[in-house]
C-alpha cells in the first residue's frame, strides 16, 4: 500500500533547521586545541634554547638588581651609568667568587682520589662486611669461567669527537652568557620606558592601564623575590661556613660557597650539597661522628633557612607548593638543563602573579599555592 506521508529525509524544510550545538563535543574541541598549543609551545621552547635560555636569563638577571639601579637613579645617576656600575659590580663579586672558590675545589679535586685508600684504612672495620659481600657477588658473576668477559669486543674511544662537542659546547655557553649580559645591560638601561612602549601599543585605555599595573607589579615583585632570595642564600653560605670552620672542616669557606650557591636548585641542590660535604668530611676526620658533624651543621642550616627565615622574609604572597615546584625544576631541568632548573622558581613566581591580577587564572593560582 503506498504511503501518502512524505519522506522525513526529503523534507526541504528539515534541511534547513540547525542543529543545537553539542556542549561535550565544542569541550573537546577547546580541550584538543588547548593541548596541542601547549605541545608546540613545548616544542618551540626545546628547540629555541639557544635564543631562550639568553633572554630569560637576562630577564631575571635585570629583575635582580633592578632595586640597586633604582637606588642609584633616585640619586640622580644616569640610567646607562647606573645599569653599568651595578651589572659591573655583580660580575666582579662572581668572577672574583669563582677564583676564590674554584682554587681551592680544585685542589680538592685532584687530591680526592689519593685519599680513597686512606679513606678505606681508616673505615676498615666499618667497610668490610660490604667488601666480603661484594666479594660473594663478584664469585657468583665469575661462575661461568669468565668466557662471557673474555669474549667481549674491545672499546674504541673517539677522543676526537669528544673534544670537538666540548668546545662546541663551551663556545655555544660563552656565546649564551655574553648575550645574556649585554641583554640584561640594555634591560636596566632602559628603565620603564620599554614597557611603556610596549603599552602605548595597546588601544584601549583601560586594558593599557590594566597592562601597566600588572607588568610593574611583575617587575616590583620578581626584583623583590629574587633580591631576597639571593642575599639568603649568600647568608646561609656565611652560616654554614662559619659552622663548618666551628667544627674543623678543611676549606669551610669554599664549602660555604658551595653551599650557598647549591640553595638555588630547590630539593636537590641542599641534597647534593649534604651528599658532597658527607664525602668531605669523611676524607677529612678520622671518625664516622666526626665526618658526620659539617652534615649535621649543613642539614641544621638548611631547616632554619626553608621552615623559618625564607617564609619570613617573603611571606605568603611568594609561597608556592612544592609539588608543583619539584615538578616544575624537573620539567625545566629536561627542558633546559641546569640553566631551567635555576629558572624554574622564578618562572612560577612570575605565573602566579599574573594569575593572581587576572580573574580568569584565579584557579591557576590556586593551584600554584600551598
Amino acid at each position: 500500500m503506498k504511503s501518502f506521508a512524505p519522506a522525513l529525509s526529503e523534507s526541504p524544510e528539515l534541511e534547513k533547521i540547525p542543529l543545537p550545538p553539542n556542549p561535550v563535543a565544542a569541550r573537546f574541541s577547546k580541550a584538543t586545541q588547548i593541548f596541542f598549543v601547549v605541545l608546540g609551545s613545548i616544542a618551540f621552547a626545546y628547540f629555541a634554547r639557544p635564543v631562550m635560555l639568553p633572554l630569560l636569563l637576562a630577564w631575571v638577571a635585570s629583575m635582580t638588581l633592578k632595586p640597586p639601579v633604582s637606588w642609584l637613579r633616585k640619586c640622580h645617576f644616569p640610567n646607562s651609568l647606573a645599569a653599568g656600575i651595578v651589572l659591573g659590580f655583580f660580575l666582579c663579586v662572581i668572577g672574583v667568587g669563582a677564583m676564590w672558590l674554584g682554587r681551592p675545589a680544585v685542589e680538592w679535586a685532584k687530591s680526592a682520589p689519593e685519599q680513597v685508600p686512606q679513606l678505606r684504612e681508616k673505615f676498615k672495620s666499618i667497610l668490610q662486611p660490604v667488601m666480603r659481600f661484594s666479594a660473594a657477588a663478584s664469585s657468583v658473576g665469575d661462575l661461568d669461567g669468565g668466557k662471557s668477559s673474555t669474549n667481549a669486543p674491545p672499546v674504541a674511544v673517539k677522543d676526537n669527537h669528544m673534544v670537538g662537542a666540548m668546545f662546541i659546547w663551551t663556545r655555544s655557553l660563552v656565546a649564551g652568557i655574553a648575550e645574556a649580559i649585554v641583554l640584561a645591560f640594555l634591560l636596566l638601561a632602559s628603565g620603564d620606558s620599554f614597557m611603556q612602549k610596549m603599552a602605548h601599543i595597546i588601544p584601549n585605555r583601560h586594558d593599557k592601564k590594566r597592562a601597566v599595573e600588572i607588568s610593574r607589579e611583575i617587575q616590583n615583585s620578581i626584583s623583590r623575590y629574587l633580591f631576597t632570595v639571593s642575599i639568603i642564600n649568600a647568608g646561609l653560605g656565611c652560616a654554614a661556613g662559619l659552622g663548618f670552620w666551628l667544627v674543623g672542616m678543611p676549606n669551610a669557606a669554599m664549602w660555604g660557597g658551595v653551599a650557598a650557591i647549591l640553595n638555588f636548585l630547590p630539593f636537590f641542590g641542599p641534597t647534593m650539597g649534604m651528599i658532597v660535604v658527607g664525602l668531605a668530611g669523611l676524607l677529612a676526620f678520622d671518625t664516622v661522628g666526626g665526618a658526620l658533624l659539617p652534615v649535621g651543621v649543613y642539614l641544621l642550616l638548611h631547616m632554619v633557612e626553608s621552615y623559618f627565615v625564607t617564609p619570613f622574609a617573603l611571606g605568603q604572597r611568594f609561597s608556592l607548593s612544592r609539588v608543583v615546584i619539584f615538578i616544575a625544576f624537573i620539567f625545566f631541568a629536561w627542558l633546559w638543563g641546569v640553566f631551567g632548573a635555576l629558572l624554574a622558581v622564578p618562572l612560577l613566581v612570575t605565573l602566579k602573579v599574573i594569575c593572581e591580577r587576572v580573574s580568569a587564572l584565579e584557579p591557576v593560582s590556586e593551584i600554584l599555592s600551598p
